[in-house]
């Protein structure tokens, strides 16, 4: 089996991995569903603007290495795409959570694959962060992370993912005003989903009001 994954591969990949977690009602996903996530501006790095006909492409090839399987049911015509790459690695429910923020959002410090991982995994603490590292790097037959060098001001070191070919690309390599756009950009759309998640809920909670009135 070959691991080594094209940065568009790392993508679909990664993007599959983190629906499935995350919103399994709504897995597997439809092509159109799979490049929106592979092109949203949370939770990834870098951003990207990937067309079908590109994913679509990827997923062929992906799919003629038994990296994704195509799903049709009778109920759904559109064809979904379902991932393999943590089952034919044997990944724990922690390794995969783990392994997902890695191929969408390249090297990270213990503390921020914590972070990150929240709503894929809930880890009870960063010590069982660094467990589940230590068991993804001393893997015997295919060690699926490395540890980087510690970077100048930084206290902990980043783990990267041992299936690409992407260079490692440091914070303070990264160009400040695309991280910043970036960043507002999240925070922009985090807030515009907590204001949508608070409309239905108010919502929701008048009609059950309505009922004893």
């Amino acid at each position: 089996m070959e691991w080594k994954l094209s940065p568009e591969e790392a993508r679909i990949l990664g993007a599959l991995m983190e629906k499935q977690m995350a919103t399994p009602d709504y897995y597997p996903l439809t092509l159109n569903a799979l490049v929106q996530a592979c092109n949203q501006k949370s939770s990834r790095f870098p951003v990207v603007s990937y067309d079908e006909s590109l994913v679509k492409d990827h997923l062929n090839s992906l799919y003629n290495r038994a990296l994704v399987n195509f799903v049709t049911a009778r109920d759904r015509r559109a064809v979904r795409y379902d991932q393999r790459l943590s089952k034919l690695l044997h990944c724990s429910e922690q390794e995969t959570a783990v392994l997902c923020v890695l191929l969408l959002r390249g090297a990270q410090t213990p503390g921020e694959i914590k972070g990150r991982t929240n709503r894929l995994y809930e880890f009870e603490s960063l010590l069982e962060v660094q467990e589940t590292l230590d068991g993804m790097l001393n893997r015997e037959e295919l060690p699926l992370i490395h540890r980087l060098q510690r970077e100048p001001g930084r206290k902990e070191h980043r783990f990267q993912h041992n299936l690409g070919e992407e260079k490692d690309i440091s914070e303070t390599e990264r160009e400040p005003k695309m991280t910043n756009a970036v960043e507002q950009s999240t925070l922009r759309e985090e807030i515009d989903e907590i204001k949508r998640e608070l409309h239905i809920l108010t919502k929701a909670f008048e009609e059950f009001k309505q009922q004893f009135m």
